[in-house]
Parts: structure tokens; C-alpha cells; sequence
């Protein structure tokens, strides 16, 4: 499959039909056909419409809807957006997402596999490549203009442009660095000169921008500039191998100090303000305040098959209800795996110690650890006559024994006991907890990860294995169900259809500078420890609803921040970024599901670091250079 860049010239009008990503950037579309360069950039009012395009380039595909003229060809459409090519970059290719479709290229990306002239990879490198293009042509032409509010919607244009660079820099390295338009084949720049016209361009323009908070929702504002100088900071021995953990707690802490605010409002009443993040309505259900940068949806105005409505359809199947959902039906795709899912859960010796005493009551049976042979696996009392155990258990059956002994033992059956009954059938297998309870003659056999205490694990478990031995079997893995077209009064989002979602996603929030922060501390680069820790307890708060589960400065280490990422911002395009920053990407110090290509995971060359420069720009311009290995 050949993958064709639709080059913008020097007018952006050539592409433009202007649709913008949310309600308060509406623009009157402009015809192609009627329009000249001169009328887009005539006023300030025009030139908002051209920069309405450059944040939907990031969020669309194209010119008509979710398909039919897109920006890029050669591809599905809807695989070409931006966020759902990041998901695929980003957490495809860790142990936080897995896939069961057979598209050429895509089961590479899991199993760190992928060619040099993988379909995916090009078409990510070409969607960045097209916004830098439509960012230095609206920069080329408002700059014509003498205007202070065209001069902020410059500075926003070069924020966008700045974060073009910033993901062509991490997932390709040494790309063209261009910022005017030219005929001229484009010089190879190093990693390191991507890295300083980043820094030097977010530093230019953090005055030029709004205040913080003072912008339209969906539109950044100084505070985007200094949340991505955070990022580019806390990843800069990675990317050029000099440390810069100072001047990323400062500018983590400058995010932290501004009038963004980790959301605490639970609008939906459901014990948890963190699912309120990724609702339908999450523009204006107090997640919001939150968000630093996002990408807008609307299941009517800005239809794609990628963003969000990637990320709740490909995520149903098997046995879920899509109603649930707020969409017409699964796409029966992506799920998760073990490795990511027992970041929530501690083993069983920690969870049992946290129960109460050991009792006389236990479990026999050819489905529990020790199987019909003495002694029996012993429960815990948690309460009078109420006992409990995690544990693991197989097909099979088994039966409760007090003392070890038959002279008192119950069998049963859907959840009732009955003294010296039957076996009782385990049809719940894997990791478990059973509860006994002798005060109404009753007993549960529940999967662990069916009420998991920390409000961030969203995992879908009915009818699906945890382990995965057929990656192509969609009831295989734990499916996740952290985004969803449902608003906080239950109701599905725009689009009647239920083919489109209304959920916005956010690219940056505040709460990945709180771990920004407690991470380039750690590092040495000189912030609070113990304000570090604060930080992290203020997110597990929201997370379990308490102060339960906060922690010390002893318990805070590096791996600790790492996983504690990993629970806060799954799915949210960062996991291969922050498993590559820990040395854990590519080498066997932590390995997860078909890592490499094997069921139980293996090491990969260190070069698939970095994705390959598509093919056909190598053809075309002989100053670029392939990366190592491919």
C-alpha cells in the first residue's frame, strides 16, 4: 500500500473547507473553489477560520467528514488520525494495549516487529509532516498581518508546529526541520537541533499566548507551552543525552501553580471524579479544568473514525453491551494485558495479610492451590463468621472444611451453602477472592478485577481470559473501558446513529505534571520531595476516595512513579515514551505479553526505539538518512 502526503502549496486554501473541532471555534466554511489566499488572511476574523484548521488537522482527517477527501491517501482514513496513530505508536507497542485485527503491519507493532515501510508508521510521520506544513503557511501569511490577536493565533500556531516537532523528534528522531515554505529538498536536522528549535520556540512565545486559562476551550494557552517544555525536559536524556530534570520540576511547577485544577468534581455520583475525565460530556463536567491541551470532538459536527470514537468502539466486543457505551456496536479490537492489569493489584500474600486472622475455615478441592489433599488453603476472618481469601484458582471443584476435617463442611450452589452438599462448581477461574459468610449461608467466587478498589482500573471482565495465548480472539485479554460516549447523566452522546463520540480527548492535563514533578526529583533535579508526595497522594485520593492507600517518601521511587503513570495515564499515548525514558522498552528488565513477538515477552533491538523514515521520502530526497537498523 503506498501512502501519498496531499502537499499543501503555498495557500492553505487549497484544502480548505473549515470545520472546527469544537462549538466556540465554529467557523463559515470557506469554498476552495471561490476563496483566495487574500480572503483567508484579509482580517483577524478570517485568519481565526484558517486557525481553526490547523488545530482539526489534528483531530479530522480530511475535508469531508470521516471520509472522502482526505489529507493523506494510500490509507484508511480513519487509521490516519493523529491521536488514533499515537495510540498505535505509543501504547500498541507496550504492554498497556494489544489489538486483534490482522491489517498489514498493525500485529508488528505489538510484537516490536515492524518493517521499514510499515503503512502505520508512514502515515503517522505524514500527518505530523502535514501539520507542520499548514502551521508555516498560516505563520508565512498572518504575519502579514498587523494585528495583536492574529499575533496570538501566531503564537498558537507555533505551538502547534513546536508540537509537531516534539512527536516527530520521539518517534523518529533526526527528521527535516523546515519552518518556511520552500521548493527545496529539506537538510536531515539531528535530534538535538529538533530539541533546541522545540525548547527556543515554547520559550519565544509562553508571553505571546493567553494567560492561563483565559483562552477558548480547546484552544492553548502559556500554560500548554510551559506543560510541553515539562515533557520535553523531563525526556531530554533520553532524546540527547543531557539531563535537564531541573528545568523540568520548574516548569512542571510552573503548570502546577496556575488555574488549572486536578478535577475532584464526581458528577455521575459513582465514588469517583476520574471517570468524569473521559465522558461524553467532559468539556463541561468539571474535567475540564484539568485539561492543558485537547483534542475536540463532536459526534455530529467533527466526525472521524479515528480519536476517541477509535477508542470506545475498538474496545467493545465480545459479551459487552455498546448501549453501555453510547455507541450502535463494537469493533472488537483492542484489549489490554496481564502485565498492565496487575499494576493494579498487589499479590495475594499482601491483599490476604490486610484481612484480618488466619481462621479455621478453608478450601479444598482439585480447583484450589492444594487441591484435595491436606491441609486446606486457609481463609481469613474479616469480620464474625465472615471469612475471605485471594487466591487462584483452576477448573474444577471445591468444597469449605473447617480444622481441616469433613465433620464440618459446606458445598453448595449459585451462591448458597449447603451443609455437607455437593461440590461446588468453580466457574470463575484465575485470580479470585472468595468470601464465606456463615451469618446468611452464603459464599462469592469473584474475579479480583471485577472491583478493583482504585477507581482508574476500568477493566471489562465478563467473558473474557486474562491471559492471552490467541492475540486474534477478542475475548482474550481484559477489554478497557476508560472511555465512553455516555455524558455524567447517563445519557449517550450526540450522534443518533451511535456511530460517533462526543468525548474529548485531552493530550496534556495537570495531572501528568504532578508526576512530572515527582519524577525529575527524583532524578535530581532539585524539587520538594515531600511536596512530590503530596502530589501523588492528591491523585490516589481521587483514585481509591480516600486516604488509604497514600504513601511516604519511602515508598516513593522511581519505579513506583513509573507505574503510578502507568495507572493515571493509560491509553492516553505516553506508555512508549515512558517505558523507553526507564530503559525498560526494548531490553528483558521488564517484559510483557508477545513483547517481541512471544507469548511471554522477550528483549528487541534497541533501534526499534525509533520508527523508520518512510521509504518514499528517502526515494525522493537523497539529504535524508534511513534510522539504524531498518
Amino acid at each position: 500500500m503506498k501512502i501519498k502526503f496531499n502537499t499543501l502549496l503555498v495557500a492553505l486554501i487549497s484544502f480548505f473547507t473549515l470545520v472546527s473541532c469544537h462549538d466556540d471555534l465554529n467557523q463559515t466554511p470557506i469554498d476552495p473553489d471561490s476563496t483566495t489566499e487574500e480572503d483567508v488572511f484579509a482580517n483577524a476574523s478570517q485568519a481565526k477560520g484558517a486557525l481553526a484548521k490547523l488545530y482539526a488537522s489534528l483531530a479530522l482527517t480530511g475535508q469531508q467528514g470521516p471520509a472522502g477527501q482526505p489529507d493523506i491517501s494510500g490509507i484508511d482514513e480513519g487509521f490516519s488520525q493523529f491521536s488514533r496513530m499515537l495510540f498505535n505508536l505509543n501504547e500498541l507497542t507496550t504492554d498497556q494495549a494489544i489489538v486483534g485485527w490482522g491489517d498489514p503491519g498493525l500485529p508488528d507493532l505489538h510484537g516490536l516487529s515492524w518493517s521499514s515501510g510499515n503503512d502505520f508508521t508512514e502515515a503517522m510521520y505524514y500527518r505530523l509532516a502535514q501539520e507542520v506544513s499548514f502551521t508555516n503557511s498560516f505563520i508565512s501569511n498572518a504575519e502579514l498581518l498587523a494585528d495583536e490577536e492574529v499575533n496570538q493565533f501566531i503564537a498558537e500556531a507555533r505551538f502547534l508546529r513546536a508540537f509537531a516537532y516534539y512527536n516527530l523528534m520521539d518517534l523518529y528522531g533526526n527528521v527535516p526541520l523546515t519552518t518556511e515554505i520552500s521548493t527545496d529538498l529539506p537538510q536531515q536536522a539531528s535530534r538535538e537541533e529538533i530539541f533546541n528549535f522545540v525548547e527556543e520556540e515554547l520559550l519565544e512565545i509562553e508571553d505571546q499566548l493567553a494567560d492561563s486559562g483565559a483562552n477558548e476551550y480547546g484552544r492553548v494557552d502559556r500554560v500548554a507551552a510551559w506543560a510541553l517544555l515539562s515533557r520535553l525536559y523531563l525526556n531530554a536524556e533520553s532524546f540527547i543525552g543531557t539531563p535537564r530534570y531541573n528545568d523540568a520540576v520548574t516548569y512542571s511547577e510552573k503548570a502546577i501553580n496556575s488555574s488549572y485544577s486536578i478535577n475532584t468534581t464526581d458528577a455521575n455520583g459513582n465514588g469517583s471524579a476520574y471517570d468524569e475525565l473521559f465522558l461524553a460530556d467532559n468539556n463541561t463536567n468539571g474535567a475540564q479544568k484539568e485539561f492543558i491541551f485537547t483534542l475536540n470532538f463532536d459526534g455530529i459536527q467533527s466526525q472521524t473514525f479515528g480519536g476517541t470514537t477509535f477508542l470506545v468502539h475498538a474496545a467493545v466486543g465480545g459479551t459487552m453491551n455498546p448501549a453501555e457505551f453510547g455507541i450502535n456496536g463494537g469493533w472488537a479490537g483492542n484489549r489490554t494485558t496481564e502485565a498492565f492489569v496487575n499494576k493494579f493489584v498487589k499479590t495475594n500474600a499482601e491483599l490476604n495479610a490486610n484481612i484480618g486472622p488466619v481462621s479455621d475455615w478453608g478450601i479444598i478441592g482439585d480447583s484450589t492451590p492444594n487441591g484435595w489433599a491436606d491441609p486446606d488453603t486457609d481463609m481469613y476472618e474479616s469480620a464474625s463468621n465472615v471469612y475471605k481469601i485471594f487466591t487462584e484458582l483452576t477448573e474444577g471443584e471445591l468444597k469449605f472444611r473447617k480444622n481441616d476435617d469433613w465433620a464440618e463442611n459446606f458445598g453448595g450452589e449459585n451462591g448458597n451453602l449447603i451443609s455437607d452438599g455437593d461440590n461446588i462448581a468453580v466457574e470463575t477461574t484465575g485470580r479470585v477472592v472468595i468470601t464465606l459468610n456463615l451469618n446468611d449461608n452464603t459464599y462469592a467466587i469473584q474475579s479480583i478485577y471485577e472491583s478493583l478498589p482504585d477507581a482508574r482500573a476500568m477493566f471489562y471482565t465478563d467473558g473474557q481470559t486474562l491471559e492471552i495465548n490467541d492475540v486474534a480472539t477478542f475475548e482474550e485479554g481484559l477489554t478497557v473501558t476508560k472511555f465512553r460516549n455516555i455524558d455524567s447523566n447517563g445519557n449517550p452522546g450526540s450522534d443518533s446513529t451511535g456511530d460517533f463520540v462526543d468525548t474529548d480527548l485531552p493530550i496534556i492535563r495537570l495531572a501528568e505534571m504532578y508526576l512530572n514533578y515527582a519524577e525529575a526529583t527524583l532524578r535530581g533535579g532539585g524539587g520538594n520531595a515531600s511536596r512530590a508526595v503530596n502530589l501523588i497522594n492528591e491523585l490516589r485520593e481521587r483514585a481509591y476516595g480516600n486516604n488509604s492507600v497514600n504513601i511516604t517518601s519511602g515508598d516513593l521511587d522511581l519505579q513506583f512513579v513509573l507505574d503510578e503513570r502507568s495507572r493515571e495515564l493509560y491509553w492516553e499515548g505516553q506508555r512508549r515514551t515512558d517505558l523507553i525514558r526507564y530503559e525498560q522498552f526494548t531490553t528483558n528488565q521488564y517484559l510483557w505479553p508477545f513483547k517481541g513477538g512471544v507469548q511471554d515477552g522477550v528483549s528487541a533491538p534497541t533501534y526499534r526505539r525509533l520508527f523508520p523514515i518512510p521509504n518514499d521520502l528517502l526515494t525522493i530526497n537523497p539529504n535524508l538518512t534511513q534510522n539504524d537498523g531498518y
